[in-house]
């Protein structure tokens, strides 16, 4: 284009190493398709047998999901979708769920943030206990 000069190879050669890097930085903070489990199961899940979660524990299934039993024998169940940015959460502390992308904490029994940067409680999944197995639905 006549009237503009043309950029130095300096230039060009930082842009080209910088906007894999900035795409990578995005990415890794915003939600997306990025293989996580959904928040919700969209048909019922089979979570196990319920003798697995005693009285007052926790238990993280395999499957992507946390339930809690108080104890009155009542259970709660949460998706481990971490509400930051989608990624999965694997790692259970006591009652304490801690996700190893950005470093959000939930409890396991409420699904409350403890720690930031999440701000939004995990999604609580309808449970039940149908013929000795512990079952998790989509709700509504």
């Amino acid at each position: 284009m006549p009237g503009r000069p043309a950029p130095s190879r300096r230039t060009v050669l930082r842009s080209a190493a910088a906007t894999p890097v900035a795409g990578l930085g995005l990415a890794a903070c915003s939600p997306g398709d990025d293989g996580a489990a959904p928040a919700r199961p969209t048909a019922p899940v089979d979570l196990g047998a319920d003798g697995e979660v005693a009285k007052g524990a926790t238990k993280l299934f395999p499957d992507g999901n946390v339930v809690s039993r108080a104890a009155d024998g009542s259970l709660k169940a949460f998706s481990t979708v971490c509400t930051h940015a989608g990624c999965p959460i694997k790692k259970l502390a006591g009652t304490k769920l801690v996700c190893d992308c950005h470093g959000s904490e939930f409890d396991a029994r409420t699904g409350e943030v403890l720690h930031a940067p999440a701000t939004v409680p995990l999604v609580e999944l309808p449970v039940e206990v149908k013929q000795g197995r512990i079952v998790a639905s989509p709700g509504t």
